[in-house]
């Protein structure tokens, strides 16, 4: 019986980088640190350390523990391997573990620190939602409905911290902004389950597509966002223009409507498109909170 060679540093390394998805990173940072500095309107620690967490040791962990727990069937799906999601080789599997919890650990245990007792149980909720959405027992992402709401807490969640760490005054307006933004995070997670319903049924794996099917998902997806654009209409200016946004993500994921379930991986193409849209879209959202700030 043969054992395959140990990995060198540098495979190890590019490996727990494909696995913390770089192209995402800004996704989880930027509505921190958004959050925060909007809240407390200073540059400090908190700020630094909170984005430096939610950009780099809080994506490993996110994707990391989802790439280990998913490998039997990443590698039967012909979409995995880079900015769709790594396939880790099995001899890093424990050291990604391992390296996502010593990453975030010295972060955590900081911002625990200065924090309140209101934004260790959101940062607690935060980090309970990035494990078990992928690790047994609970493995929410194969729970139907659970791994959209599940998905959507880990984009929205670090906005929620930075608000309560930096002890903002919730007013109607600002759970609006949140609520869309859980629409958003809700929409695009069930639009990404819809290419691999095929992969994911020979795989024994259950999802909100696999559940509703392609059309379905589709529609409940196009139903989110556009919750999530009318949402935005009730906040305070210039966030109604925000909906423009909303009206992009809806354009993206139009053309799939009437997608039947043995085409479903056709709908990676304009998954491509959604992963350059959300670039285009922080761009503009950032153009709009500059605005918001010197408004106010």
């Amino acid at each position: 019986m043969t054992t395959d060679p140990p990995l060198g540093l540098r495979v190890v390394a590019r490996q727990l980088l494909l696995a913390s998805r770089p192209v995402s990173w800004v996704n989880t940072a930027f509505p921190f640190a958004a959050a925060y500095l909007l809240a407390t309107r200073e540059v400090d620690t908190a700020l630094v350390v909170g984005t430096l967490f939610f950009l780099v040791p809080y994506n490993l962990a996110m994707y990391g523990i989802n790439d280990v727990f998913d490998y039997e069937s990443d590698i039967r799906n012909p979409r995995k391997g880079g900015a769709h999601g790594a396939v880790l080789d099995p001899r890093v599997h424990r050291l990604t573990l391992w390296a996502a919890g010593l990453a975030c650990a010295p972060f955590i245990v900081f911002l625990v620190s200065i924090g309140s007792p209101a934004s260790w149980v959101v940062l607690g909720v935060s980090l309970l939602a990035v494990v078990f959405y992928s690790a047994p027992p609970l493995r929410l992402k194969e729970r139907p409905f659970a791994d959209s709401v599940t998905s959507s807490i880990h984009f929205f969640s670090p906005a929620v911290y930075g608000l309560v760490l930096a002890g903002a005054v919730w007013t109607w307006q600002l759970i609006a902004v949140i609520g869309a933004f859980a629409l958003w995070g809700i929409a695009s997670h069930a639009f990404g389950a819809v290419q691999d319903i095929v992969a994911d049924r020979e795989a024994g794996i259950s999802s909100i597509a696999t559940v509703l099917g392609a059309r379905r998902t589709v529609l409940f997806s196009l139903w989110c966002y556009a919750g999530a654009g009318i949402t935005m209409l009730l906040t305070a200016w210039p966030g109604p223009l925000a909906a423009v946004v909303a009206v992009a993500y809806l354009a993206t994921v139009w053309p799939y409507r009437a997608l039947r379930d043995s085409e479903a991986a056709s709908a990676t193409a304009g998954w491509r498109r959604f992963l350059w849209l959300n670039q285009l879209s922080g761009f503009l959202v950032t153009l709009l909170l500059l605005w918001y700030a010197a408004l106010t």
